[in-house]
């Protein structure tokens, strides 16, 4: 993240997922928070003050298919962490929850307080572990902030950081790909929604200004000894087709399009308010179009078109890590 963090400037934050995995050290593999014994390793040589965890499986269909996986890794993982960090008195941690937790909302934007509703595995184990921090808040003393939002996307505006999942799931990253001819078109799933061109309309946050949110995150417990949740998102949101054409706008390519029947489970409208973030948190979002979000994550699409495959290489060449 960018900036500066406003505190004490000794203080060690262990990353779980994201780039956090990359450790420049002793370690020849990625340490699995379902790992007790690495976790156990990496708290007693680091001796973190504060941790973030962005580490969880994150498909919603993934999740019907495979419950069990999705407890084990999201929930389970999770307490193996807390635990962790209770041995070694760690008081300070920051969540990344998810807008999915509401369910099917009755009112957009989501509000801050609005109760959670899951309706899948994915959206259900990120409530549990909102639950179990509240939880170990009154048994242990532990302080958090737990961050709500929906569909991450963009890329670091070097270009050397950005999406790269296998399968792709995400819909910039899959419209990208079509730019760059390695599919023949995007796929538009229902344009019968009540909705301003019929298709479906969903948040998408910048990574850069998430990671932003967990840093002020971090500063307000630190400074406020208090937990809290905030939701993180536009407001209003963006169609399929406006992400699509954003796209053709940003890359000068025609992006073919077919129409699809629509997807069992999926919402007309998702989109989340960020009052209490903005209010509390200072936040503010740097991104605030669907054309800036999509021309950063061209960027990094357009230079990796193998996605982190280089990176890999030049990673192993120069701190020996084995992936």
């Amino acid at each position: 993240a960018e900036g500066s963090l406003r505190i004490r400037k000794s203080m060690k934050i262990l990353i779980c997922g994201g780039a956090g995995q990359f450790l420049k050290e002793s370690y020849s593999k990625k340490a699995d928070i379902q790992d007790k014994s690495a976790l156990e390793q990496i708290f007693f040589k680091h001796k973190p003050d504060a941790v973030m965890n962005f580490c969880a499986s994150i498909s919603v269909g993934e999740s019907v298919i495979d419950p069990l996986g999705y407890y084990e890794n999201n929930v389970a993982g999770t307490i193996n962490l807390l635990q962790i960090m209770r041995k070694y008195n760690v008081k300070y941690f920051i969540f990344s929850s998810s807008a999915a937790i509401f369910g099917n909302p009755k009112k957009i934007p989501i509000a801050d307080n609005t109760p959670p509703e899951p309706i899948n595995p994915y959206g259900d184990t990120k409530y549990i572990v909102e639950k179990i921090l509240a939880l170990s808040e009154n048994a242990y003393g532990l302080k958090y902030v737990c961050l709500r939002y929906f569909n991450v996307c963009g890329a670091h505006e070097s270009g050397e950081i950005g999406e790269d999942h296998d399968p792709e799931t995400h819909l910039i990253p899959i419209i990208l790909q079509v730019a760059l001819d390695k599919r023949a078109k995007i796929s538009i799933y229902g344009d019968d929604y009540e909705t301003k061109d019929g298709t479906c309309v969903r948040d998408y946050i910048h990574v850069t200004d998430l990671a932003t949110a967990h840093i002020k995150a971090l500063e307000y417990i630190v400074k406020k000894n208090k937990s809290q949740s905030f939701n993180l998102g536009s407001g209003e949101g963006y169609t399929v087709k406006e992400v699509i054409n954003a796209s053709r706008n940003v890359t000068g390519h025609p992006i073919p399009d077919v129409m699809e029947t629509r997807r069992t489970g999926d919402p007309a409208i998702l989109v989340a308010g960020s009052t209490r973030a903005e209010q509390i948190l200072g936040w503010k979002r740097k991104y605030n179009t669907i054309e800036d979000i999509v021309a950063t994550a061209w960027k990094y699409h357009k230079a990796h078109i193998n996605g982190y495959t280089d990176h890999y290489s030049v990673l192993n060449n120069q701190v020996n890590i084995k992936l």
